[in-house]
């Protein structure tokens, strides 16, 4: 059985690996140039791509490593898959407001998918592991992902669509005057947030995901 969790562990690994990297190659590409014909007011999205895409990567690989296990989930990597298409897609807008934020609403509600499906995943290994440091390490994670699910995601895509109503009904404010930025500047700002999080939530998780391995 070790083996087979470590196969499917590596799998997992390549998995997340692949699809940031084709999501890193479609920001690069669409950047370029935004950079070099110094259009600064998209810089602002170009950097909240690159946290997207470091989100993505770090709440993955945190997620491999207290939760993957033998069997393989299909419906778990088939969403992964799912949402680099769209977030590549988005990347593809980083110089069209509008359609970023559309794409990001997409996205938002993808993430949101994988965080429902994830949790029934998380509520199985919980079941299987009896260990007093497993299920300390599974509370946390099931607690982290209710909350994902129950307010950080809605609040997400509730935040994108307002963002394109309002550029869609007003465009001579927030398209043609810049009053864009507002949105992506708030953007930019939670997404930072909400990584640092990320990274303190798996130094909490720390101690219990080590003690649940040397067992």
């Amino acid at each position: 059985m070790e083996k087979l969790d470590s196969l499917i562990l590596n799998i997992e690994l390549t998995l997340i690996s692949i699809i940031q990297g084709v999501a890193l190659y479609f920001l690069v590409e669409n950047s370029r140039e935004l950079i070099l014909g110094r259009r600064y007011e998209y810089w602002p999205y170009i950097a909240t791509g690159l946290v997207i895409i470091f989100l993505f990567w770090s709440r993955s690989i945190i997620h491999t490593l207290t939760v993957i296990r033998w069997p393989l989930e299909f419906g778990h990597n088939f969403l992964y898959i799912a949402c680099m298409m769209l977030e590549a897609v988005a990347f593809t807008e980083v110089g069209n407001p509008l359609a970023w934020f559309a794409m990001s609403a997409a996205y938002s509600v993808l993430i949101w998918l994988l965080f429902i499906w994830d949790l029934r995943m998380i509520r199985k290994r919980a079941g299987e592991d009896r260990g007093p440091a497993a299920k300390e390490l599974y509370a946390g994670v099931a607690k982290d992902q209710i909350t994902n699910i129950r307010f950080l995601m809605p609040a997400t895509l509730a935040f994108n669509l307002v963002a394109v109503a309002a550029l869609y009904l007003r465009p001579e404010f927030f398209l043609q005057k810049g009053g864009h930025l507002i949105f992506v500047f708030f953007q930019l700002g939670a997404a930072l947030s909400y990584l640092l999080y990320g990274i303190k939530l798996f130094n909490r998780l720390s101690p219990s995901l080590k003690e649940s391995m040397l067992a």
